[in-house]
């Protein structure tokens, strides 16, 4: 049977759609978030539910395509997407259904993290995640997942109780602490090298109204105020969380006309407290470097997840470089604000997510996410929407990136990884790699899902 053939039976056969090059919606359909990315598929199926994505897995191993698998969209590589493949488009399972007793909630595979807000918060609860609504659940979800709440209630895979799967034979599986323990162990970031994961169950927690925003200093108090985080941050009551930003203000709302473009520096605040609480907590830093502005109220929950959403609207240029730290030394200080200084575009930044309090009485060998003695995960993201500053974005942050590298704790968060190859990913998992390419040689011993930051099953591994 020839590939077209194979294609036609399989339109018989999908509940979906089923785009190729030829049909009017492909273009539109085979863009991710990321628009330096460029990748022409095959074929789009979009699975309407877990027969369709059984389905499209025993159509794509028959034929001899290689498949990428597309939830959010969203991942910085664009590993959704590859040339030539079957994508696998996860986005109509898109459902959230919240068991407010239990605390328990339920999330398809195709959801993003404002349809999880948006359930969850008129039950007073929420699920830790990330710090953009529009990132997808199942890329953000699969590599660890970290944000406004992980201080207190750890990363998402800690909030994690199991998942439905469909594996490279086409099989479906449950996985959780009960049932198959090992793949639940390796999802829990490990990536998308496992299977096809087609919904999630999370335990949520009662988060309503925060005490959030964002606080802004003059870049010449940088400094001051880094030396200043480095030790609160360590200290600070786990309700309380803050990431620190290099960054240019955006030109709008509700920054003042005044400061619109200018490169400063900042904290973005999550306080699970009361008013009165979060101000004593933030006391000290307002007499020691009082802020050149700052918007911190009591605001939903929802709010502070989408607030940064219109500055990073699908389709722009991306380029991304991670690292996770443990200390911040007055050298490496110094490496921030010279790069700071020479942020290319607006929408270019360097944010410092805490990843301490809970996330660190979690094991390093209790889920594939290893790097759980460290204060910080570090992204340095080139962004602007014009192609032609692909390559200023990118020299930047790569220049960035190697400038700070040499205090980092040595891997990298996979959400903040473009395709930086083995010897990367390796480090990534430190001394959880071994387990995870045996895993990968249990459930997927031919390497079918390799269109991502692959783990090489034990076999085929060197």
């Amino acid at each position: 049977m020839s590939l077209q053939e194979a294609v036609t039976e399989f339109r018989s056969r999908f509940r979906g759609a089923v785009l190729e090059p030829h049909d009017p919606e492909y273009e539109a359909a085979r863009k991710v978030f990321n628009g330096m990315i460029d990748r022409k598929p095959r074929l789009i199926a979009q699975c309407s539910d877990v027969a369709d994505v059984i389905t499209a897995v025993r159509t794509a191993k028959a034929s001899g395509l290689q498949v990428a698998v597309r939830g959010g969209g969203h991942h910085a590589a664009g590993l959704g997407v590859c040339d030539d493949a079957m994508v696998i488009d996860l986005a109509p399972i898109r459902y959230v259904r919240v068991e407010p007793a239990a605390r328990t909630v339920l999330v398809g595979a195709g959801c993003k993290w404002s349809d999880v807000d948006h359930a969850t918060h008129a039950f007073g609860l929420a699920v830790p995640s990330g710090v953009i609504s529009s990132t997808g659940v199942a890329g953000l979800t699969l590599g660890g997942g970290m944000g406004h709440l992980s201080r207190k209630h750890g990363l998402t895979i800690d909030n994690l109780l199991s998942v439905d799967m469909v594996l490279a034979d086409g099989s479906f599986v449950v996985a959780s602490a009960e049932e198959n323990p090992d793949l639940f162990w390796a999802v829990r970031g490990g990536g998308g090298n496992f299977g096809i994961v087609t919904s999630f169950l999370f335990e949520a927690h009662p988060v309503s109204t925060v005490c959030a925003g964002p606080m802004l200093w003059n870049l010449e108090d940088a400094a001051d105020v880094m030396k200043w985080y480095r030790e609160f941050i360590t200290q600070a009551p786990e309700e309380m969380n803050g990431f620190f930003a290099m960054m240019s203000v955006p030109p709008g709302p509700p920054f003042p006309e005044e400061l619109h473009l200018r490169k400063m520096c900042g904290i973005v605040w999550c306080c699970q407290g009361s008013m009165e609480q979060a101000n004593t907590i933030l006391e000290p830093i307002r007499s020691y470097r009082p802020p050149a502005f700052e918007f911190f109220v009591p605001m939903p929950f929802p709010m502070l997840q989408g607030m940064f959403d219109p500055i990073y609207p699908t389709g722009l240029q991306w380029y991304w470089k991670g690292d996770f730290f443990r200390e911040l030394s007055d050298d490496a200080i110094e490496k921030h604000l010279e790069h700071a200084r020479l942020m290319p575009t607006w929408q270019s930044t360097m944010h410092l997510y805490p990843i301490n309090g809970k996330v660190n009485r979690v094991g390093e060998s209790d889920t594939a996410f290893s790097y759980r003695d460290v204060v910080w995960s570090e992204v340095i993201v080139g962004v602007d929407p014009d192609p032609a500053n692909s390559g200023k974005i990118t020299d930047w942050a790569k220049g960035y990136y190697n400038a700070l590298h040499p205090f980092g704790a040595g891997g990298a968060y996979l959400n903040f990884m473009m395709e930086e190859g083995d010897e990367r990913i390796r480090a990534t998992y430190r001394g959880n790699y071994d387990r995870l390419a045996a895993i990968k040689a249990k459930y997927d011993p031919g390497n079918f899902f390799c269109v991502n930051q692959n783990i090489k099953p034990a076999a085929f591994g060197s």
